[in-house]
């Protein structure tokens, strides 16, 4: 009877206990290619991280990574000396942009990676491209130059095989950030009036560019957009300001996230938000949930002694990649949410009602 007493007790404290814990996120140092920094920029729903690291401890040379099942493999180049990964669908395909001259910084291209090959997407017929997001259909959105021009850049859409330039607002130079499920695109694009011209958030959907605007300054850009229509990105808030605020736009209305100098990267499909701001003279990684920002740095073990810098990703299972400091190294990792209370709260119930089964087992053996 006592040791049946002692179990009973047992499980309700493990189904008290846990529901006064704060939620906290467990790490993962994702390590480098062999260098002393790495950085991550995109996130699937398998936990696969994609980024870029650099691969020695002699020179600035890095390529672009993936993180999967605890391995960082090196994706390579297109023939040159660096690459960068800056997104990841869910089928594993990959983009981002490498170099294709060796022994120089010149000419890099867009590429998908895809089967274990990397594939060259061309420009708009100029000299360098980048691939910035990808779709789980493998559309592929991002930047290339325009004939002629080196410095001008147009917004493209890649599918079915296609570089596909899909213009400004009113002036020359646009940049497709992200694209989400249903083909909708984001990005910046130049707004000119008069004699000036400043970059402004644009919605790109059913072959049309909208100008989202800003929150009342000058300057927005969007970076990225989940299956429900939310973006998110940066915008100035007074005329003339320097001081950019995250936004989260949602059914026609940008709304700042607040912050002084903070700029949000990735939202999912729950309308979770990551980003960075800065705080005080420190930038710290953000997410906001749940109409609350929240620095990343207090959801974590202090005692790793990790300070979260960036936040540029968001699955839908919460998982955030991540880039940090830890010593004196910049790392890339990989924030995993421990399950929340009412999970152990459900999981402790579960416990109780196996405990009654025993305790009335027993009584009846006594009767």
């Amino acid at each position: 009877m006592k040791r049946q007493f002692s179990f009973l007790l047992l499980l309700t404290g493990l189904s008290l206990a846990p529901l006064a814990a704060a939620p906290l996120y467990t790490v993962t140092d994702l390590g480098t290619l062999g260098g002393p920094f790495s950085y991550a920029y995109g996130l699937n729903n398998s936990g696969q991280v994609v980024g870029t690291s650099y691969i020695n401890t002699t020179s600035t040379t890095e390529h672009a990574f993936l993180y999967n099942n605890g391995q960082m493999q090196d994706l390579g180049t297109l023939g040159g000396s660096n690459s960068i990964a800056y997104g990841i669908n869910n089928s594993g395909q990959i983009v981002g942009q490498a170099n294709t001259t060796p022994g120089g910084l010149g000419y890099p291209h867009a590429f998908l990676y895809s089967n274990g090959a990397m594939q060259d997407l061309g420009t708009l017929g100029g000299s360098t491209s980048a691939a910035l997001g990808i779709n789980n259909s493998g559309q592929v959105v991002g930047r290339a130059d325009t004939a002629g021009y080196y410095s001008i850049y147009h917004a493209f859409l890649y599918s079915n095989g296609v570089l596909q330039d899909l213009g400004t607002l009113n002036s020359n130079i646009s940049s497709a950030n992200a694209i989400n499920d249903s083909g909708q695109v984001v990005g910046v694009a130049t707004v000119t009036a008069g004699f000036l011209s400043h970059p402004h958030a644009f919605l790109y959907s059913n072959g049309q560019m909208q100008d989202l605007g800003t929150l009342g300054g000058d300057s927005s850009t969007a970076y990225g957009i989940n299956n429900r229509g939310q973006i998110v990105g940066w915008a100035d808030a007074m005329p003339g300001s320097t001081v950019a605020h995250a936004f989260l736009y949602s059914n026609g209305t940008m709304q700042d996230l607040g912050g002084f100098d903070s700029y949000a990267y990735g939202i999912n499909n729950s309308g979770q938000v990551v980003g960075s701001p800065i705080i005080g003279s420190a930038i710290h990684a953000f997410l906001f949930s749940d109409g609350k920002r929240v620095d990343l740095n207090s959801l974590i073990d202090p005692s790793l002694g990790i300070d979260l810098k960036d936040a540029r990703a968001i699955n839908d299972l919460g998982q955030i990649a991540a880039t940090g400091t830890v010593g004196r190294q910049t790392r890339a990792f990989l924030l995993t949410p421990v399950p929340e209370p009412r999970t152990w709260a459900l999981l402790g119930s579960g416990g109780l009602v196996i405990a009654g089964m025993f305790w009335r087992r027993k009584m009846a053996q006594l009767n």
